[in-house]
């Protein structure tokens, strides 16, 4: 029988069960990404008693359909493209870079609201575990893996508390390891697979990061 969490804090806590090899380990860091991730890692990174810190993630909304994502952008400049897509909407190049240029600028709105004066980790030759209340397509995961990769992680883990079986076999073939506690076949929604699943505010996002004592924040690149 599939697992239902009661909120993100308990589900933060069942994934630091599943990752408690990673206890105190000093070249392990948790990345979460915000908002609904964030509340999720926070629980992790607590228990385990690791730094914590976000990669955010903007997906690419098809103009006029932006619930229909063609990609996503992560921090770094990282980004990922579904060219199927792209190909069958007939979605021309021109429109993907306005789109890509028009993300960037709200994901570094808000990584400066999410931040303010904290700086970002260095996650160069540190083991990654990446952090979200869970995922349909992954499309934002994968933008997250490839901005800490080019970040100079040496191992990513995608953690998550729920996702389809698709998207984790997909997730697989990207990161170093994935740690997924319920991949139901008939997914419809994450929202679905928690008592309760309030939107998460930017502002709480900002409260937790400083929250974190046991957060190192040291620079980045």
């Amino acid at each position: 029988m599939f697992r239902h969490f009661q909120d993100r804090t308990e589900a933060g806590r069942a994934l630091a069960h599943g990752l408690s090899r990673f206890r105190g380990h000093t070249d392990a860091v948790v990345i979460a990404l915000p908002r609904g991730g964030v509340p999720v890692g926070f629980e992790v990174a607590r228990e385990l008693g690791l730094p914590l810190d976000v990669c955010v993630v903007r997906k690419l909304g098809v103009p006029g359909q932006e619930e229909l994502a063609f990609g996503a952008i992560a921090s770094g400049g990282a980004h990922v493209i579904n060219e199927g897509v792209v190909v069958q909407l007939g979605l021309p190049a021109e429109l993907v870079e306005r789109v890509i240029a028009k993300e960037r600028i709200e994901l570094k709105r808000r990584e400066s609201l999410y931040r303010q004066f904290q700086a970002s980790i260095h996650l160069a030759g540190k083991t990654v575990l990446l952090v979200d209340d869970g995922l349909a397509t992954g499309a934002t995961m994968r933008a997250a893996i490839k901005s800490v990769k080019q970040q100079g992680a040496k191992f990513v883990i995608v953690a998550i508390p729920v996702a389809p079986c698709d998207t984790c076999k997909l997730l697989a073939q990207e990161a170093d390891d994935v740690l997924c506690l319920v991949e139901p076949e008939n997914f419809t929604s994450v929202g679905l697979w928690y008592g309760s699943f309030p939107q998460v505010t930017g502002d709480q996002v900002r409260l937790m990061l400083q929250r974190a004592p046991w957060a190192t924040t040291v620079a980045s690149l």
